[in-house]
């Protein structure tokens, strides 16, 4: 299998773990499956991408010490995940972010690579598809971003993508990443105990 080239513009990596977990019953980021927190995997997939940092929003700083990143609080509180990506620009070194949820335990490393290949200076945001609907929280986002997103926070509409189509967007849909991830995986995010024990059925999987 072919790598994707790195790219070399700087770029930082930002784990996003914030959330409620209502409907897991339990703070997901230190779920287990196969022996490691969900946060682990996250960590371990995401290291040695050739990012100049790696850094972790979240509220419950105390918590996540013991994962030895610097950590960041939400710049403004109760904005849910987009409130998270924009603390993750405002706070990162670089320019481009790649932001991760932290509830994401098959992110893929050559899919990664394979949008970090995508930076480039005509380009606000780079993100996978499926089904034609973007992954807002396995995406790569530039600080041209901090505005519209800002705006957005401001009139409390909190969906994501509502204001790509003010961005320049690179879209990876199904077939630009087949071969590094045919059947999805990357972007399944475990929210309930359902989709928990589905998860481990797959991690154990052939």
């Amino acid at each position: 299998m072919t790598r994707a080239n790195e790219a070399s513009t700087p770029f930082s990596l930002a784990i996003i773990a914030g959330g409620q977990s209502r409907r897991m019953g339990r703070d997901k980021a230190f779920v287990d499956l196969g022996g490691k927190t969900l946060i682990e995997h996250v960590i371990e997939r995401g290291a040695d991408l050739g990012q100049a940092e790696t850094i972790l929003i979240t509220n419950q700083p105390a918590d996540y010490e013991q994962l030895g990143l610097p950590m960041f609080r939400d710049a403004l509180p109760g904005k849910g995940s987009l409130g998270g990506i924009y603390t993750a620009l405002l706070k990162a070194a670089s320019e481009f972010v790649l932001v991760l949820a932290c509830d994401m335990p098959f992110i893929n490393s050559d899919l990664l690579r394979l949008m970090i290949a995508q930076i480039h200076d005509d380009i606000d945001i780079i993100v996978p598809r499926v089904d034609g609907y973007p992954q807002g929280l396995h995406a790569i986002y530039r600080q041209t971003c901090l505005i519209p997103i800002r705006v957005q926070l401001a009139a409390n509409r909190l969906k994501i993508i509502r204001f790509y189509d003010r961005m320049r967007l690179r879209y990876l849909d199904e077939a630009d990443y087949a071969e590094f991830d045919p059947a999805g995986r990357s972007f399944a995010n475990l929210n309930t105990p359902e989709e928990l024990e589905q998860a481990r059925l797959l991690f154990h999987a052939p």
